[in-house]
């Protein structure tokens, strides 16, 4: 049996469902769906049980659990980049993953989490997920902050000895429809070329940065829970793990594939970036994957392009997800 918390999330439900792919649906999707459209994401896949998270959390700390877990796989928190209260944070994304954690390792259960790119911060301090350095890492928003802190406490404590901790990049694919501001671009863009035949990218405010040149590490969610599920396989894996395509494009070749998904020439519009995330605005983002590609050497990533053209051509267009 494999559990997956935030189930019903954007990686979550695309863990599921490739898990479905494989076979496997002795599987509880764990989440909190409240008023949330992502219950469509779970429609059209094979699990076991739903439980929602408190609830999950209560038979966790009282033993209750079903016997025969395999792995727990914890996707569950608030992922808002934006969100200002740190208690709500550091009790969504800290201590429920430190329950967790611990009740894994106490009944000798596989551990996969969730963790960040926005541990790195500014990127000053580089983007490899060597243990040694995590101590020099220093986030710049509470977001940041709380997965920052779980992965230094599961170093100290020996989580790490026997579980994995995934520093995700810019995921985008199927099933994210849910997720309002926190789409991704290529998500909310579609609707608004579809809309108004232009798309908006934020102006940079470095001198070293063109307009829409800022760069990040983007990749297709397709070939995120295909790496989770390779490295959820192998005991013998386990630590921080960068999870991105080991390259950054700029967000104006994200616009020009957009618009090539669609049949259509560029028109892009520079706009004011909000004065709140100016000075918490990351520039570049690049995952280092030396460690990564040395337990899977086979690993390839799908281009930036064949991404977004399949996800607008097979999803987007028709308003489906995956299933």
């Amino acid at each position: 049996m494999i559990i997956v918390t935030g189930g019903a999330g954007f990686i979550g439900s695309a863990f599921v469902w490739y898990l479905n792919q494989q076979g496997i649906d002795d599987i509880i999707v764990v989440d909190h769906l409240s008023s949330s459209t992502k219950w469509r994401n779970l429609v059209p896949l094979q699990y076991d049980n739903y439980i929602q998270k408190d609830d999950f959390l209560d038979m966790l700390v009282d033993n209750r659990l079903p016997k025969g877990i395999e792995a727990m796989v914890h996707l569950g928190a608030c992922s808002d980049t934006t969100e200002r209260n740190v208690d709500y944070l550091m009790e969504n994304n800290y201590r429920y993953t430190q329950l967790l954690a611990d009740y894994c390792v106490k009944k000798s259960i596989r551990f996969m989490y969730a963790s960040s790119a926005a541990t790195y911060g500014d990127g000053r301090q580089g983007f490899e997920d060597d243990h040694h350095r995590l101590h020099t890492l220093r986030p710049i928003n509470p977001y940041g902050y709380s997965k920052h802190f779980f992965d230094t406490v599961a170093l100290r404590s020996g989580v790490l000895d026997t579980a994995i901790g995934l520093k995700f990049f810019n995921v985008f694919g199927p099933n994210e429809g849910h997720k309002g501001g926190m789409r991704s671009v290529v998500c909310k863009a579609h609707s608004e070329i579809q809309t108004t035949g232009m798309m908006r990218l934020f102006k940079s405010y470095r001198p070293d940065y063109r307009d829409g040149e800022q760069q990040r590490d983007f990749i297709y969610v397709k070939d995120v829970v295909a790496i989770m599920w390779q490295l959820l396989q192998n005991r013998k894996l386990t630590g921080l793990y960068n999870i991105g395509s080991g390259t950054a494009r700029t967000w104006n070749a994200v616009a020009h594939a957009l618009f090539a998904a669609l049949g259509r020439s560029p028109v892009i519009e520079y706009i004011d970036m909000p004065e709140t995330i100016r000075a918490h605005y990351q520039y570049f983002t690049e995952a280092h994957l030396g460690k990564l590609k040395s337990v899977l050497p086979d690993l390839t990533m799908t281009p930036l392009e064949v991404a977004i053209g399949e996800y607008v051509g097979d999803y987007l267009n028709d308003a489906v997800g995956l299933g």
